[in-house]
């Protein structure tokens, strides 16, 4: 190749070189734009709201406003955000911050550093978030109060033009003192992992651990929590048509001074949920819950529009059982001084054909179900709460003595619950 031809080359590369964080400036843009809309759309508990976007070549500024909700309340509390975007060749790097600061005047939140939040995008649809806490003290104002951490790393990164997350979340040490209860979290740890199936639904697995918790009320021994656990997975089946979700509680030992308790165990699962008609109740239940926290101007507006959601609430809920499905405690453990407590409680639906659910009228009406529980007598000797929540229980013939342990079997069938030959009518609610 020529000198010349060299040169040519060389200039188009500096220009391409050059133009390209104005390109990525743009596309960031409209990433923003559209991932800010998403967010508002898909929970009622917090909200942005754009209120200028300054872009330039190699970087951008950002006026924003992020409102927190209360869904139950509606009250609700507004922080103003300055973001500052520099753009490089294949993504840009955000950073935000309060616009008035991370802690109010005159106080001394952050003794070390403050807190940095970041936002790397990249063209191809992917991002990473990350917020790295420093060491703080937040005190109340009669200074009886305070929250107290060692800092930590919150991570959330994203794929596959938000498809698919993963979170991680590093916490060493947070202590929460008040009046009424002193606690101390040592080494919490999150691990998330998730895909978008469809609509509001997601699967995936995470596990969330605390090596050891202390709650101390005052005038009160110290009760000590190891090794809690909460570890959660949903995948599909059955082609994807299908979907299971399944979460397990799990706990090491609950410790007095002078005694302790464990292992425990609870897990929880949903079974051979349809995958369609499970979007449509999600999304039926988030607008019932929209509707609560929502204020109309018309009355009778108001009400026809709450009907129509109720009317779909119901008629996602027969759907969703005409599919089949089961859900229920499939375990729980409770390891005591005097002895195990367990049990188990699973209620399923079974899957009827186009016929029968033309004329299906009530859910309730084909539910199957079962429950079973076992708990030492002892545990009601010893401990006179126990034994007022379950006296009531052993009179009318729902608890009954089997040697050395009190036992409680049931079905539940053809809208009869029938606890230890103990028949109880149900109401057709559903």
């Amino acid at each position: 190749m020529k000198p010349k031809h060299w040169t040519l080359a060389g200039l188009a590369v500096l220009v391409a070189a050059g133009g390209a964080p104005w390109g990525v400036g743009y596309v960031t843009e409209q990433h923003w734009r559209e991932a800010t809309l998403e967010v508002n759309r898909a929970q009622p508990f917090l909200s942005f709201q754009t209120d200028e976007y300054r872009r330039g070549v190699l970087g951008s500024e950002v006026s924003a406003t992020v409102t927190l909700i209360d869904p139950e309340t509606g009250d609700s509390r507004s922080v103003a955000v300055d973001i500052q975007i520099s753009h490089g060749i294949t993504g840009s790097l955000m950073d935000f911050r309060p616009r008035d600061g991370w802690q109010p005047q005159g106080a001394d939140w952050f003794p070390e550093s403050e807190p940095v939040l970041t936002l790397e995008t990249r063209l191809w649809g992917s991002a990473t978030l990350e917020l790295d806490a420093p060491v703080m003290r937040i005190e109340g104002p009669d200074e009886s109060s305070f929250i107290q951490s060692s800092g930590g790393l919150v991570r959330v990164d994203v794929g596959r033009l938000g498809e698919e997350a993963e979170l991680l979340v590093v916490w060493p040490a947070v202590r929460v003192h008040g009046p009424a209860l002193d606690v101390t979290v040592d080494d919490f740890h999150v691990e998330q992992s998730m895909e978008w199936l469809v609509g509001d639904i997601w699967t995936g697995s995470g596990v969330m651990t605390v090596d050891t918790m202390t709650l101390q009320a005052p005038e009160s021994s110290p009760v000590t929590l190891k090794g809690l656990s909460l570890e959660s997975l949903s995948e599909t089946d059955d082609g994807g048509q299908r979907l299971d979700s399944r979460v397990t509680l799990s706990l090491e030992s609950a410790a007095l001074p002078d005694e302790m308790f464990g292992p425990h165990r609870l897990e929880v699962a949903l079974e051979g949920l349809d995958v369609a008609s499970w979007n449509t109740f999600s999304r039926a239940l988030t607008d019932l819950q929209s509707l609560a926290i929502n204020e109309y101007d018309d009355p009778a507006a108001a009400f026809e529009q709450q009907m129509a959601v109720v009317q779909r609430f119901n008629g996602a809920v027969h759907g969703l059982a005409a599919q089949g499905f089961s859900a229920g405690v499939r375990e729980l453990s409770l390891e005591t001084p005097e002895g195990e407590v367990s049990g188990s409680l699973m209620v399923s639906h079974p899957e009827l054909s186009g016929d029968q659910r033309d004329t299906m009228l009530m859910v309730m009406q084909a539910l199957k179900g079962s429950v079973d529980f076992s708990m030492p007598m002892t545990l009601a000797e010893n401990y006179p709460a126990v034994r007022m929540q379950v006296a009531p229980l052993l009179k009318q013939g729902l608890l009954v003595q089997e040697g050395e342990r009190l036992v409680m079997e049931g079905r539940m069938e053809d809208l009869v619950l029938t606890v230890n030959e103990v028949q109880i009518p149900l109401p057709p609610l559903l």
